[in-house]
């Protein structure tokens, strides 16, 4: 008993120490990045629903270990304890499932390759996670697998014992596949055609394996059945080849796909160059470490550092590069919408409902090249396409309401002008999108015609979650009206835009001081529960949508009745109980639960329609509620650990909310100049610009309890607004705030601390 008292005491002191010991400053910010977090999730309760990505920032190919059957979105799930392979993934999310998929699996003693039969117990105590390199030990077959991976390509080590039948599969899964065996060269090549929607009739992810060890067996299979055959082509195939190998010995492959042609994974090959397993693990080490070092944070605890560099990695990670590089350099993609392979960029797997918030903000602050590239696939999509994709992966997705693609547009050309890249294309595309309902319900605008005549979706005319429609569409309506502007379109044209970001009004209800879906007729629909989920707003109910007029936070406090009605609304928010109504969807979606055990009222973190609500205090004269709400989320929310999210990581989103709030600051409105004062996690963040300046964020007496601003100076001046711009921070920029255990009351209160409102134009 008293063994087991000391062995608790030190449970929780070391539990204490990551939670409260303050650290400096680190060399290696890779180090500190926990690619399980959010690992730890399920289909009825996400805590991330992520898996282990093993990747290059913005890799067209990840790996990830298998522990889920084939064709499941949930590939790794984090209290399984079996895996069934590694598998080259391109999964944005679970529900979206995965496309252009193969595994591979080292098996050692009876000759099997079904997935269940291969699958091998594995214990967290014996696998190594880090975003460049991945091993495990593989207990029923004596193996111990590692991963490397380059943007297109990969390294594989198999570390065997002493026997004569050691084996590697290759499945290339179902739905279409082919392999073939090339002993001779101790190597295969294959292609899956495995996709789950939004691809051409021509898809195919082709790949290469190159083992340095040659084959002393061959086999292929064909669905159930092993072949002694070296080609094999059906609904599912895959290989099987055997080693004899000696105790520790080391079996490496080399692996690239491509989706262009077999001729291009071998040209995709190449980027392991003569590197060897360490060299290119040591390589993959150094480019993570560079884009994780142009944000360095000093002076947090463990649990910061860690909760902080695994959310930058994940905001790394999509979209992803959809382009390779021909035999003479030049960028070229398949196209995901046409089928043919063309010149230029083209990225993928990202939905804009969800990422147009913080992560494409995050994009244009601090990797504004790799955001002009991005813009430049955005353009080619519209050429190919017909229509800029509001979910893609690879091609349009039928998901999500909203034409967010004019956030994502607009925001990158504000904060980038000078930057040389069709934006004329672009702004073509962006109108298209806004005036026309497109090929599917989740692309261009659905019930366009009827928001255009009416100013707002009707309820009753058949087209789902129709309020959160007529709000997004008025946001991308200033959107465009902002960018309308910059390009210096026509004046009526400006205006017109201007007229209909206003439409959010239309669905204001006097009567409960919140938004409400409204019939055709002009009247709004009854009954009436503002927290019925879905039905007219999309994963949440009114209390979440109500705050999503995020270009005219001044109009919303105007029809509320004043600031001081305006905040009661906010903060009731957090005092209603999380009760709930889920007719609508049949049963309790995880994202309701999310809510339900969160313990913060209605507030829903773990979805993105509420996340930028806390923010909206500063708008409303009392900051202080914004810092206590943004630090308290910050604390309670976000974890280094498995179960570290509090809902759905969506893309980089819900991490990108953490990398700006840690700053001190986040993009309520996508599209205007300002970025929303917070409070700041750590005592010195330093954000090194791609233009060669630093913005240096100090808050020396910050910690646990001092998470609210007592003053603030910007570049040495007193600064008392709730805002700062981005033109501002790109000229570089010494941020110092002072901050205390108790609200300042008085700082940032009068109207033109505000940040910006169109209202107030």
């Amino acid at each position: 008993m008293r063994t087991l008292l000391l062995t608790s005491l030190l449970f929780v002191c070391t539990l204490s120490i990551g939670q409260t010991k303050q650290i400096t400053s680190i060399e290696n910010p890779i180090d500190y990045v926990k690619p399980l977090m959010g690992t730890d999730s399920n289909p009825s309760l996400s805590n991330g629903n992520v898996y282990p990505a093993i990747a290059m920032p913005w890799g067209m190919n990840f790996w990830t270990p298998q522990t889920g059957k084939m064709g499941s979105g949930w590939a790794y799930e984090y209290d399984a304890d079996k895996l069934r392979a590694f598998k080259q993934t391109h999964q944005p999310s679970p529900w979206m499932n995965d496309y252009g998929q193969f595994a591979i699996m080292p098996i050692t003693g009876k000759l099997v390759f079904n997935e269940d039969e291969r699958a091998s117990w594995f214990s967290h105590k014996s696998e190594i996670v880090k975003p460049h390199y991945y091993s495990v030990y593989l207990a029923d077959h004596n193996v111990t697998t590692e991963i490397t991976p380059t943007e297109r390509a990969a390294r594989f080590r198999f570390t065997f014992p002493e026997t004569d039948s050691a084996y590697v599969v290759i499945d290339a899964l179902d739905k279409g596949s082919y392999i073939k065996l090339l002993p001779e060269e101790n190597k295969l090549i294959g292609y899956t055609t495995k996709n789950s929607g939004g691809v051409p009739e021509n898809f195919k992810n082709y790949f290469v394996i190159e083992f340095d060890t040659p084959f002393t067996s061959t086999n292929t299979f064909s669905n159930n059945k092993l072949q002694d055959a070296l080609e094999n082509k059906a609904d599912h195939v895959g290989a099987v080849i055997g080693f004899k190998t000696k105790k520790g010995q080391q079996v490496n492959a080399k692996i690239a796909s491509s989706f262009i042609s077999f001729e291009q994974a071998e040209i995709n090959l190449k980027e392991i160059k003569d590197k060897d397993f360490d060299a290119l693990k040591e390589a993959g080490k150094q480019t993570w470490n560079k884009e994780l070092s142009r944000l360095k944070v000093e002076g947090g605890t463990i649990d910061q550092f860690e909760t902080f560099y695994s959310c930058l990695y994940r905001s790394l990670l999509f979209p992803r590069k959809f382009f390779e590089y021909d035999k003479d350099g030049n960028v070229v993609h398949y196209s995901p919408y046409n089928g043919k392979v063309l010149p230029g960029y083209m990225f993928t797997d990202t939905g804009f409902w969800d990422t147009f918030r913080s992560l494409f903000p995050l994009l244009n602050l601090m990797y504004p090249e790799l955001s002009v590239q991005m813009q430049e696939g955005l353009a080619n999509a519209y050429k190919e396409s017909g229509w800029l994709p509001e979910w893609a992966s690879p091609g349009l997705r039928n998901v999500m309401v909203g034409n967010n693609s004019a956030s994502v547009v607009a925001d990158a050309y504000l904060k980038n002008k000078n930057a040389k890249y069709d934006i004329e294309t672009l702004y073509e595309a962006v109108i298209h999108g806004a005036n026309n309902a497109g090929p599917l319900t989740a692309v261009g605008r659905a019930g366009a015609a009827y928001y255009k005549d009416l100013g707002y979706v009707p309820y009753d005319v058949d087209i789902n979650e129709n309020a959160a429609r007529t709000l997004e569409y008025a946001y991308d309506d200033f959107a465009i009206y902002q960018l309308a502007k910059a390009l210096d379109r026509p004046k009526k044209e400006i205006n017109l835009y201007k007229k209909r970001s206003l439409n959010y009004k239309n669905l204001f209800d006097k009567e409960t001081n919140l938004m409400r879906g409204k019939n055709k007729d002009g009247k709004f629909m009854k009954p009436f529960n503002p927290f019925k989920w879905g039905d007219a707003f999309t994963e949440g109910n009114s209390w979440h949508y109500t705050w999503s007029v995020f270009h005219d936070v001044q109009g919303l406090i105007d029809l509320m009745g004043g600031k001081d009605n305006f905040t009661a609304k906010l903060d009731e928010v957090f005092s209603l109980p999380p009760v709930f109504d889920e007719s609508y969807y049949g049963g309790v979606i995880h994202e309701i639960r999310e809510m339900q055990i969160a313990n913060m009222g209605q507030y829903a973190h773990g979805n993105q329609p509420i996340q930028h609500m806390i923010y909206l205090y500063n708008y409303a004269s009392q900051p202080w509620k914004a810092q206590y709400w943004v630090r308290e989320t910050m604390d309670r929310m976000y974890m280094p650990t498995p179960d570290g999210y509090c809902g759905d990581e969506d893309n980089g989103q819900t991490s990108a909310w953490y990398v700006f709030s840690a700053m001190g600051f986040y993009p309520v409105c996508p599209a205007t100049d300002e970025y929303v004062i917070g409070t700041p996690l750590f005592k010195k963040l330093t954000l090194e610009l791609q233009n060669g300046n630093e913005v240096i964020i100090n808050a020396p007496n910050n910690d646990h309890s001092n998470k609210y601003v007592q003053q603030m100076s910007f570049n040495g001046q007193n600064y008392s607004k709730n805002y700062i711009s981005h033109e501002a921070l790109l000229e570089g920029a010494k941020i110092d705030f002072e901050m205390s255990n108790t609200p300042n009351k008085n700082r940032g209160t009068a109207k033109d601390d505000a940040p910006y409102s169109l209202s107030n134009e």
